[in-house]
């Protein structure tokens, strides 16, 4: 006779903790709940114990002072870094000598044609009024500066990042090693980096070349690294197939295979190296950036925009010129290409050579157009009847200390106050719920090695800015990406709007922020704001715009207004776009803040410009390490769930 054996009972889950959110607060709410009460007995204040503090700044000061007594004697530095400070130099001269001989209708001729062969007639037109722009200004000598500065860089970048790309791309283990150190390459304020460079290699051209290397040649490695491994595995199991060696495929296949990606990473390179010619100037790098940075110490807004105006140009010619050569990839080429291509270099030549047959090299100085008076007139306008007592709304002064009396200390005192411990909890909270548990592991000992270095109040200050410039940023962003997305017009006025404050340089925000809200955490935060902007409205409008038409056409059928398209449709589909706009504009707005420290910001960033101007080698790079920390943890924070995932974080 069968027995019949009864069912064990079935654990019915709670509805609610069906969902993996749900869980981790739960688990998270346990935790807390053990840890908690005992880190509120031994650790009750919200500053980080100074038994778990470690003073770096002794052996970092040794290191300095031995670099200082041995830069003029140690075989290290006069055999390996003098030569290599030698071979910048003299490369940096030869194509600024070059440029020179060309005069500026040579320059002018040769910039114009490229760009016509590249791009077409409209561009090379573009170009050709980019580089007179140039010398209108009164700017022609300083661009040919940074232009000669700006060719050996982004030379150097492109072999460095390319070669890294290759490692990266052709070894998982190099990737996984080269992965950080590329990270802390991008995240590091330039600032930080700027000291130890100038310590090995002084003040000069050597220092602001080589640390544009450091800061231009990650995008290339990424770029290069992702075309690679992103190659057509049957094509590469096709060209493997005929008895080809790793070396041939690398040359017929993986690297043609990925010239698009090269091509952008060389687009990437241009823009980071033009967009650190200002911060090099500091350290003795001359050209457009030393005009720059000389306006933001006089406060002279006309004199900035008269030198930002062609870095901005220069990026603009530069980012259409490497975009229409990638578009063109892959096309069958003209039959007469090199013949146009020869037209072309004997028209260069021509051109230039009558220049110096009439003695016309240098740009005339009766050719020269004032451009700073005026600006500076109509920024004293604004700020004698906008900076204060405008009746109703107040003056921009007025704002700015309402901004840091109701947003900026409150939000500063805050996260000061709370206990650090409890800091670290809403680190990992936030992390987990949009990662998994390494995302958290990882975002969790960032925070803590800023206390551990000791700067934990500075950067709490540095965090409260960073993230009511966020706010800021990504309500203005997302409104104005909507209105771009939904209106074709919207996006075709707001494109060289953005084209303009993506390129202009960092410097350049500061001084007009200066002059209309004064000096402070608010112009830094406003400076910020204007930044980053950019890069949120374009991603907005670009996740918005790839929705797929058909689920949009569906929600129309069943009657549903515009606005419950946005709201029901669009954006739950657009969601990994915009947390990738969230991300870049925490990236972005941290970036300027740290530099907000030479207008008041305070904070992190004072500490790595100090350091800068006091040769303090231990206070500029403990703060760049506690700025590359909160980046991390920020990216993590923020970073879109579907990326993790993928890489199974």
């Amino acid at each position: 006779m069968a027995t019949v054996t009864a069912a064990a009972p079935r654990t019915v889950v709670p509805g609610f903790l069906k969902r993996p959110g749900a869980r981790k607060l739960l688990a998270l709410a346990l935790f807390a709940a053990i840890l908690v009460p005992l880190a509120d007995a031994h650790w009750a204040s919200g500053t980080w114990p100074g038994a778990l503090t470690v003073d770096v700044s002794e052996p970092l000061t040794k290191v300095s002072d031995w670099i200082i007594d041995n830069r003029d004697s140690h075989p290290l530095f006069l055999y390996f870094f003098g030569h290599i400070s030698n071979a910048v130099v003299l490369c940096v001269r030869a194509v600024y000598l070059v440029l020179l001989a060309a005069g500026w209708a040579g320059v002018t001729a040769a910039a114009s044609l490229v760009a016509w062969r590249v791009a077409g007639w409209r561009l090379a037109a573009g170009t050709g009024v980019a580089f007179l722009a140039c010398g209108l200004l009164g700017m022609w000598v300083p661009t040919m500066q940074t232009l000669a500065l700006m060719v050996v860089a982004v030379l150097a970048s492109v072999v460095v990042g390319a070669l890294l790309g290759l490692a990266a791309g052709l070894s998982d283990r190099m990737d996984r090693i080269l992965r950080p150190v590329l990270d802390t390459m991008q995240v590091l304020p330039a600032f930080a980096y700027l000291l130890p460079v100038v310590l090995v290699f002084g003040i000069g051209v050597p220092a602001a070349v080589l640390a544009t290397v450091v800061y231009a040649a990650p995008p290339m490695a990424r770029l290069t690294a992702l075309g690679l491994r992103g190659a057509d595995k049957e094509v590469l199991e096709a060209v493997e197939s005929l008895g080809t060696t790793a070396r041939q495929r690398l040359l017929t296949a993986r690297i043609p295979l990925a010239r698009k990606e090269l091509l952008l990473g060389l687009n990437q390179t241009i823009m980071m190296a033009l967009s650190m010619a200002v911060i090099a100037s500091v350290i003795g790098a001359g050209g457009l950036g030393d005009r720059v940075y000389q306006a933001l110490a006089s406060v002279d807004v006309g004199a900035a925009l008269a030198a930002g105006i062609p870095i901005v140009l220069l990026a603009v010619v530069l980012d259409r010129v490497t975009g229409a050569a990638g578009e063109k990839l892959g096309e069958e080429p003209q039959p007469n290409n090199r013949t146009l291509w020869l037209y072309a270099l004997g028209g260069t030549v021509a051109v230039a050579v009558a220049g110096r047959l009439a003695g016309r090299l240098d740009w005339p100085d009766a050719w020269t157009v004032n451009f700073a008076e005026p600006v500076n007139r109509g920024v004293d306008w604004m700020t004698d009847h906008l900076y204060s007592g405008v009746p109703v709304v107040g003056g921009t002064a007025d704002w700015a200390g309402h901004f840091t009396t109701w947003v900026l200390d409150p939000l500063r005192d805050g996260l000061q106050w709370l206990p650090w411990w409890s800091v670290l909890l809403i680190v990992a909270t936030l992390a987990w719920l949009i990662g998994t548990w390494r995302t958290a592991l990882t975002a969790v000992l960032a925070m803590a090695a800023i206390g551990v270095l000791g700067v934990w109040k500075p950067s709490l200050d540095t965090l409260s800015q960073v993230l009511a410039a966020v706010a800021v940023t990504l309500v203005l962003g997302f409104a104005t990406g909507i209105a771009a997305a939904r209106s074709d017009r919207v996006e075709r006025l707001l494109r060289p709007v953005l084209d303009v404050f993506q390129t202009m340089p960092q410097f350049v925000y500061l001084i007009p922020v200066v002059a209309l809200f004064g000096v402070g955490r608010a112009p830094a935060a406003a400076a910020a704001v204007v930044y980053a902007l950019p890069a949120v409205v374009r991603i907005t409008t670009q996740g918005l715009r790839q929705v797929d038409p058909a689920a949009l056409e569906s929600s129309r059928s069943l009657g549903a207004t515009p606005f419950q398209q946005l709201r029901q449709v669009q954006l739950p589909l657009a969601r990994p776009a915009l947390l990738l706009a969230v991300n870049q504009g925490v990236v972005l707005v941290l970036a300027v803040v740290i530099i907000g420290g030479l207008v008041g910001g305070g904070a992190l960033g004072y500490d790595v410009v100090a350091g800068l101007a006091r040769g303090d080698l231990a206070t500029g790079l403990v703060a760049g390490a506690a700025i590359v920390c909160l980046g991390l943890m920020l990216d993590r924070v923020t970073q879109p769930t579907e990326r993790r995932t993928k890489k199974g974080a």
